[in-house]
């Protein structure tokens, strides 16, 4: 479960974070849009949070934007940070492009590879959680069953519409305009208001 906290504020917002880290992206068109749709993963260690955004927009491509929240910078990284926003319940959160997120690499691979799905969210009402289904849908095509082994983020860069993550064995191929042919043996399909069953990610051969 993703916890989230309905009555926290964010400054700035993730929306703001997102049109600005947008505008120095190669792939983007300039063209304004707004969060469609998100999903996200858990951190097995409870530490990074994880939620991948399809930003659209009328008679526009949608593009995909996954984020990881840290309590601190991840090493190395400066060049992947999106920014830095004050969570109310938190504190300063540092926001970076989960392509250039060991933790965001692992969970999308692992989640492609094995089939599993997204997380729901999971509310901090104060008198109890509460569950509630995220407003985008993902699954991975492969096997329950299938090894997820030596999976590390070696490093990223893009290709058009694009993005190819070195991970160790395999590459990690992510579609930053959604419809992006991708040549991969699994992949992950999303399902939101404005897309039914899209592949986003994929895994090749490294």
């Amino acid at each position: 479960m993703a916890l989230v906290y309905p009555h926290a504020t964010l400054e700035p917002s993730k929306r703001e974070l997102i049109d600005a880290w947008l505008a120095s992206r190669p792939w983007y068109d300039g063209q304004p849009r707004k969060p469609t749709g998100s999903f996200r993963f858990d951190d097995p260690a409870g530490e990074v949070g994880m939620e991948g955004f399809l930003v659209g927009g009328e008679g526009l491509d949608t593009l995909f934007v996954p984020l990881t929240y840290r309590a601190a910078p991840l090493e190395g990284a400066d060049a992947h940070l999106v920014g830095t926003t004050e969570h109310s319940e938190l504190g300063t959160r540092w926001v970076h492009d989960g392509c250039a997120d060991p933790v965001f690499v692992r969970a999308l691979v692992t989640a492609i590879v094995t089939g599993a799905r997204g997380v729901d969210h999971e509310y901090d009402l104060g008198d109890g959680p509460e569950t509630r289904p995220t407003n985008a849908q993902v699954q991975g095509s492969g096997r329950a069953d299938a090894a997820v082994a030596g999976v590390e983020l070696v490093g990223s860069h893009d290709e058009g519409p694009l993005t190819v993550v070195d991970a160790g064995p395999i590459e990690l191929v992510v579609a930053r305009v959604v419809g992006t042919r991708l040549e991969a043996a699994e992949v992950l399909r999303a399902s939101w208001k404005g897309g039914e069953d899209v592949a986003i990610a994929g895994v090749r051969p490294g």
